[in-house]
């Protein structure tokens, strides 16, 4: 097994945690789990077992591919699985424009998860999802969400009826004055530049208030406020998670 390339045709997972996900919402993809000789230390090995068995997928037990793998020497587990590729579904959207962040993708890709929303689309350049540090910060959220690659915002615009919303300094509305009435569209842009002007043109472009004290969010914490609003609603009777 090689280390991941850009364009490669399989990817892994780094730890437990993510692999256990990605058995559990996409075990079609998986080619094999290879597993450190002291996994049974780890108590999300039972599990493994069982989806593999379920699943009729084979656990390799070797230190040297997890060794060259991995630049943590706390990973006891790696699920190699193919590239996949989906088309988004109906529902509400994150629309990132040009990403390039791995930490930040993986952080949002979380983020949404948390907040039910499952489709993403990503107008390129952008970071490659697949790539395992991406993977692994997502915590194997990845293999729960829908994404999809765009070459331009236009694109994506044209293919979708929703409700658009751009995040922006120069935003038009708080965004404690909008409430979405149907599927919408949350636009954010690079983590460096954000949206250029022409997105004040797309739907209606919102900012998020905060002090002066700061010159502006970053993208993530823009995003999970973003989420925090446009969901209130399905989430305000929400009991604690015990």
């Amino acid at each position: 097994m090689k280390l991941y390339k850009k364009g490669a045709e399989t990817s892994y997972t780094l730890g437990v945690f993510p692999t256990i996900e990605l058995l559990k919402n996409k075990p079609e993809i998986v080619k094999r789990v290879v597993v450190s000789s002291k996994i049974e230390e780890n108590r999300g090995y039972p599990l493994i077992k069982e989806l593999c068995q379920k699943h009729h997928i084979t656990i390799d037990i070797h230190d040297p591919t997890i060794k060259k793998l991995s630049p943590k020497a706390n990973c006891y587990a790696i699920g190699i699985f193919e590239i996949f590729h989906e088309d988004l579904e109906e529902g509400n959207h994150v629309v990132l424009v040009n990403p390039m962040d791995m930490g930040n993708m993986g952080t949002i890709m979380r983020t949404m998860l948390g907040f039910n929303i499952t489709n993403l689309a990503i107008v390129t350049p952008a970071v490659d999802i697949y790539d395992p540090k991406v993977v692994r910060a997502s915590m194997g959220a990845i293999f729960s969400l829908h994404v999809k690659y765009y070459d331009r915002f236009e694109d994506y615009y044209q293919e979708y009826d929703h409700e658009m919303y751009p995040f922006m300094l120069k935003g038009a509305k708080n965004i404690h004055q909008v409430k979405p009435t149907g599927a919408y569209s949350l636009i954010f842009g690079n983590e460096s530049s954000g949206l250029d002007d022409s997105f004040l043109h797309y739907g209606q472009s919102v900012f998020i208030p905060h002090s002066n004290r700061i010159d502006s969010l970053n993208l993530s914490q823009s995003l999970g406020i973003g989420l925090y609003h446009f969901t209130s609603a399905e989430f305000e009777n929400k009991k604690v998670l015990r």
